[in-house]
């Protein structure tokens, strides 16, 4: 049975976005971020209390570059270490059996937004009337909703989304993006993903969440868009910026409409810059930044031919 090594960190407000980053480097299917103290049944008011503390989890195959893999992070965490103190991670092995489980544990309802509000399928709770529901067991892909990069671009989803559009989620991961922009009114939305886990868990949660009519999940990427006639009003890309950088060295501003809307996360501030460059690059007219701590969701527009 295959194994994996769970690294975990309770960090302050400070660092947690930095940990989160780092971690976001080795671990497979991004990082979870669990705000310490914060009762579950708070998570959907309008005020949050501030934690003062978060975990930061990540996962790591048990294979042969495990150990090189948890070297790299603790000489990363000790250059860190000289400018601000840094927790020792602590490791931990799970059976991938009980890997999906293991996040179980630190995945609670949760709303954002004006209306929209994530609840894990094994937690019963009453929803607020009028919320839109977005059920999901993210097993073994990223996406639940925790982490800011999909916070925000949520947010911007709820803002966006108008009846009768055409989405593509790139990236798809658990689909709780595509699911949200069903729900939120377009017509027909594409996730894709390279990963078959990813894939598999993302048409399991798009059938659970009685959308299957308007989403299509398939395994793929950038390439199988780009060598198709399919272009999109909007699409949402919440990876890593260095990738998204790549894709737009791919005319990844092609699959935008003219007049379409494009959303990108898994950003830092640090790199918002360089994603704004590579953007303008490929086509695409930056129109807004949406930020929360050290992570920034990217607008842009196609222009109008």
């Amino acid at each position: 049975m295959a194994q994996w090594i769970e690294i975990s960190m309770s960090v302050d407000g400070e660092s947690a976005e930095a940990v989160a980053a780092l971690l976001n480097r080795y671990g497979y299917q991004g990082v979870a971020v669990e705000h310490e103290g914060i009762p579950p049944d708070k998570l959907d008011e309008d005020e949050i209390p501030p934690a003062t503390h978060m975990t930061v989890r990540a996962y790591l195959p048990v294979d042969d570059e495990a150990e090189a893999a948890k070297t790299h992070l603790e000489t990363s965490l000790g250059y860190m270490n000289m400018m601000y103190p840094m927790p020792k991670p602590t490791y931990k092995i799970v059976d991938e059996q009980d890997w999906a489980e293991a996040w179980k544990v630190h995945y609670h309802p949760i709303r954002i937004g004006k209306r929209l509000f994530i609840r894990p399928q094994w937690v019963e709770i009453d929803i607020p009337e009028g919320a839109i529901e977005i059920s999901l067991d993210p097993g073994m892909a990223f996406g639940t909703g925790t982490h800011p990069t999909t916070q925000l671009c949520l947010e911007a989803l709820e803002e966006y989304t108008q009846s009768g559009m055409t989405v593509l989620d790139l990236g798809t991961g658990s689909a709780i993006l595509a699911i949200a922009a069903a729900k939120l009114g377009a017509v027909h939305v594409l996730g894709l993903d390279t990963d078959p886990v990813a894939v598999d868990v993302a048409i399991k949660n798009v059938a659970e969440s009685g959308v299957s009519d308007v989403i299509t999940i398939q395994e793929g990427s950038l390439e199988n868009i780009i060598t198709s006639a399919r272009r999109f009003d909007m699409i949402v890309v919440n990876i890593l910026a260095r990738i998204i950088i790549q894709m737009c060295d791919e005319h990844l501003g092609d699959v935008v409409r003219p007049g379409g809307l494009a959303i990108f996360s898994g950003i830092i501030q640090s790199q918002a810059d360089d994603v704004d460059v590579a953007l303008a690059k490929t086509g695409l007219e930056v129109t807004r930044r949406r930020i929360q701590g050290d992570w920034v969701v990217i607008e842009a527009r196609r222009p109008h031919v």
